[in-house]
């Protein structure tokens, strides 16, 4: 039973950590996201229209590009996690309401799919240092996008 303890304990950071991602991004608190991604992370989010990249990149391409919503909502659930030697591995599901204004009227657009994570602890508490989005649909496709997703660019295998 002892054993399990520390597992507990990495869960729940984990959990808080995949919960202050949804929660800087819908908030748009960039300087939030140093407590989410490690300093060398690596981030895909080909597969919903958007850029790979490092941290810094990202989250200025974030920065830029969220603003256009007027607001969102990301749910981040159904998180498995598993540990090994060198972290943990994540995979968590989402489902991300984001509102915005077309030719003067409401369009929501709604995007699901999974997160695969790779994390890391550091001294600072875990971190992401690998995310690829998976984006499995959407509904009602922002003007500009295809009417599917874009497939994912490579393999999972980190």
């Amino acid at each position: 039973m002892d054993a399990a303890v520390p597992n507990l304990a990495d869960r729940f950071e984990i959990d808080e950590l995949l919960t202050r991602y949804a929660t800087a991004i819908d908030n748009r608190d960039w300087a939030l996201l140093d407590s989410v991604f490690a300093p060398d992370a690596v981030l895909d989010y080909r597969s919903a229209g958007g850029i790979a990249g490092g941290r810094e990149e990202v989250v200025a391409w974030l920065a830029s590009v969220l603003p256009m919503f007027d607001c969102t909502q990301h749910l981040v659930v159904n998180r498995m996690v598993t540990f090994d030697a060198s972290g943990a591995r994540s995979k968590a599901a989402f489902l991300n309401p984001n509102r915005l204004t077309v030719d003067g009227g409401a369009w929501l657009f709604t995007v699901g799919g999974w997160y695969h994570d790779r994390l890391v602890r550091r001294p600072e508490g875990w971190r992401i240092l690998r995310r690829v989005e998976e984006t499995l649909w959407w509904e009602h496709p922002m003007p500009g996008l295809p009417p599917v997703p874009f497939p994912l660019a490579e393999a999972l295998d980190f």
